[in-house]
């Protein structure tokens, strides 16, 4: 079979790339939430300890990754991806071995360090970084990790919890990690070129680019990051409360769950088109395009309530999930540059987890107010669409060697 066009300028680091944003849903959310009533069963937690704990260790992770992401910069493939393996599979053992609560304290830490925030990393700095023609596609092809493990994984570790309670999955995980996905990532990274050694495609000069430091002072970055987080941000909020939406909206459970179907659908066909989108508009354009169908699914929930709503509003939310996750990724090496992409790769995926960790918070806090789904759905649309406008106001930096 013959590979696409785009593939086949590196088809090893392609595969790395999916494989390891894929490898990532390890110490994902979607991951986590198959195992709440059984652990907080097994330590006697309350929904908020355990909502705190698990809140408190990815804040943790946001901080950590700042250190650790750079070195993707600086380290061999082989060697960046060791640790982060060995991160998270380090953070399954604790979780799947945890005597006391207290010790799952560090066990999510590892596995959302190791998962969502270094693996997830450095998929995405790989393909920013070892390909230059057609780089929108290939990030898509990288983003598409992410529905995969969420089809994958909750539902297979639903079914051996079944009957091997809640611990027996991370075990098989920990083995997993590192007698399947290790070996595959180490077998497609071998050829890799070190970062330090890396030359343009001609072989004459070394790679240059912003650094992290140059990238903080510039205030485009400041103009385009919301807009790289306003999905994952609102994403995340509406689906952890989203039995809580549900109800008050008096929506059936099975019609929730089956709208989630669309969700995932349009997750995975925009990615069909989201690489070649950002290929022929550039990732700052495609970027803020992709965010009009989140923001149309918000005024979709916030005024209308029938059979239909929650079909219509989570499947345009999974058309922006595929596009801004292959546009926010291509924007930051075709902004700044290869040479520190790591660094400043590890700057928007921290803030990125740190969204993430606290956009339940908001919602939450708005919802113990007694806030309406027409008010929720208002104030997200208002923030989605002002980090687009945002976008439209940013102008190409100044070339860095």
């Amino acid at each position: 079979m013959k590979l696409p066009g785009f593939v086949r300028e590196n088809p090893a680091l392609a595969a790395f790339a999916f494989l390891a944003t894929a490898t990532s849903g390890f110490g994902q959310t979607f991951f986590f939430s198959v195992f709440g009533s059984g652990i907080r069963a097994t330590f006697d937690l309350a929904n908020s300890s355990y909502g705190l704990t698990y809140g408190l260790a990815t804040l943790v992770s946001a901080g950590v990754l700042l250190k650790l992401g750079p070195l993707a910069d600086r380290w061999s493939l082989t060697a960046i991806t060791t640790l982060a393996v060995g991160l998270l599979a380090t953070g399954c053992l604790l979780i799947g071995l945890a005597p006391h609560w207290t010790l799952l304290i560090p066990g999510f830490l590892l596995a959302r360090l190791g998962g969502q925030a270094m693996l997830s990393h450095l998929g995405m700095t790989v393909a920013g970084r070892y390909f230059v023609h057609s780089r929108g596609k290939i990030m898509a092809l990288t983003a598409a990790g992410f529905p995969v493990a969420e089809a994958i994984l909750p539902a297979t570790a639903g079914l051996i919890l079944v009957w091997g309670g809640w611990r027996l999955p991370w075990f098989i995980a920990v083995a997993v990690l590192l007698f399947a996905a290790l070996p595959a990532l180490f077998l497609l990274a071998r050829n890799a070129a070190h970062p330090l050694q890396m030359k343009t495609p001609a072989g004459s000069a070394p790679i240059t680019g912003h650094t992290r430091a140059q990238v903080l002072r510039d205030r485009g970055f400041y103009r385009l990051l919301p807009a790289a987080l306003a999905v994952p941000f609102t994403v995340t909020a509406l689906l952890f409360h989203q039995a809580a939406i549900a109800d008050l909206r008096d929506w059936p459970p099975e019609r929730v769950a089956l709208a989630f179907t669309g969700f995932a659908a349009g997750h995975l066909l925009s990615l069909l088109f989201a690489g070649s989108l950002v290929d022929r508009l550039g990732a700052q354009r495609a970027l803020a395009l992709g965010l009009t169908p989140i923001f149309s699914g918000l005024l979709v929930l916030a005024f209308t309530d029938q059979s239909w709503t929650p079909y219509l509003y989570l499947a345009l939310t999974g058309v922006s999930l595929g596009c801004t996750g292959a546009a926010a990724g291509a924007i930051w090496p075709e902004r700044y540059g290869i040479k520190h992409i790591g660094a400043i790769r590890s700057v928007a995926q921290a803030a990125m987890v740190l969204s993430t960790a606290l956009s339940p918070v908001f919602i939450g806090a708005m919802l113990d107010a007694g806030a309406s789904p027409w008010l929720i759905a208002s104030s997200l649309a208002v923030l989605v669409g002002f980090s687009a406008l945002l976008v439209t106001t940013v102008r190409t930096p100044r070339s860095a060697a």
